[in-house]
């Protein structure tokens, strides 16, 4: 269970939080395909939040094909929930990120290229097309 703090999620609902930080620890591999999945209570106390909040949070990945439950036993991992995650958060992550970034650069008049050199190289590769200084990758970055 990722251990993040509540005021990080600010203007989320709590519930979303808890199923937040599952998501994030299935795709970590912390809480891998199988694994069982702390209780509500547990949860409850971890986040200091009231259990049936608790439960919502666990409910709601429930939902979403994440968790199941074995009666008397607890919540459990889903087989393929893992990739099943990776590939909703790869979407969303285009959405969020790469679609907006690529709209800027457009507007700054940079192309593809220069954003794909300026994430390889970090802010001293700015270029303005032909105009900035020459540019070679930096090797210490990734």
């Amino acid at each position: 269970m990722t251990n993040e703090p509540m005021d990080q999620a600010e203007g989320l609902p709590l519930y979303l939080v808890v199923a937040q930080s599952l998501e994030a620890s299935i795709v970590d591999g912390s809480l891998p395909e199988g694994a069982q999945v702390p209780s509500t209570n547990d949860l409850a106390l971890f986040y200091r939040i009231n259990p049936a909040t608790a439960a919502k949070g666990v409910a709601h990945l429930v939902t979403d094909g994440m968790l199941h439950k074995r009666r008397g036993v607890g919540m459990f991992v889903n087989d393929g929930a893992r990739a099943l995650l990776l590939t909703r958060r790869r979407a969303e992550f285009a959405t969020r990120f790469i679609d907006p970034m690529l709209r800027e650069a457009d507007l700054l008049g940079l192309s593809v290229q220069a954003v794909v050199r300026l994430i390889e190289g970090g802010p001293a590769a700015i270029e303005t097309e032909g105009k900035g200084p020459a540019w070679t990758p930096s090797r210490s970055r990734v």
